[in-house]
């Protein structure tokens, strides 16, 4: 992940937080979390504010949250109550751990080429029948927006990022609004994908 972007996040915390940890995401949470076994254990990846951590926790879920800026983990870690991990998503290297991985808003960051070699990441730490919620803005912009790194997707470019990493299917897509106040234009590329089977 790009260190600007990195920088942007510990340099505009508090901002970023303010408008974010409001936000209703109710219908993603609900659409993620039916995939999943009760009490399931869930990584919500590149966290944030905690935000969906807090809310998975108040649902009975386990979570282990982690975040690249350090200034989000520290203040996800006094939202939530427990202690975020200061992580880069290609840090990633647990084994068959999860059943949920929750990418909201964050693995659009990386770079397409970074995004194929975190995949098989986030699907080696699933357990088989993991599920992914992620999201990402809609389009086909890959480069540098508002002091950071970003990669649109739209439904082609998702599946064939999903061909060429070759360790999810995509179980469901769907577009929103952005549910920020102001922002209902910004369209958003909404997906659940599933671990393959490797027998």
């Amino acid at each position: 992940m790009h260190s600007k972007t990195i920088k942007y996040y510990n340099e505009n915390a508090g901002e970023f937080v303010s408008n974010t940890v409001g936000a209703n995401m109710e219908y993603h949470q609900k659409c993620f979390c039916e995939r999943l076994p009760k009490g399931a254990l869930i990584l919500d990846f590149g966290c944030g504010s905690g935000r969906d951590t807090k809310h998975f926790m108040s649902q009975g879920y386990q979570v282990d949250a982690m975040d690249g800026s350090e200034e989000l983990c520290r203040m996800a870690s006094d939202f939530t109550g427990i202690e975020v991990q200061h992580r880069y998503f290609y840090e990633l290297d647990e084994e068959d751990r999860y059943d949920g991985i929750w990418a909201c808003s964050s693995i659009l960051h990386l770079p397409i080429d970074e995004l194929k070699e975190v995949f098989p990441k986030m699907a080696k730490a699933l357990r088989n029948q993991g599920v992914v919620y992620a999201s990402f803005k809609y389009g086909e912009f890959e480069g540098e927006r508002n002091g950071r790194y970003f990669t649109d997707l739209n439904e082609e470019r998702l599946h064939r990022l999903a061909d060429e990493a070759g360790v999810f299917i995509v179980e469901e897509t769907w577009i929103t609004s952005d549910v920020r106040p102001g922002r209902d234009e910004e369209k958003w590329l909404n997906m659940i994908l599933k671990k393959k089977e490797l027998f």
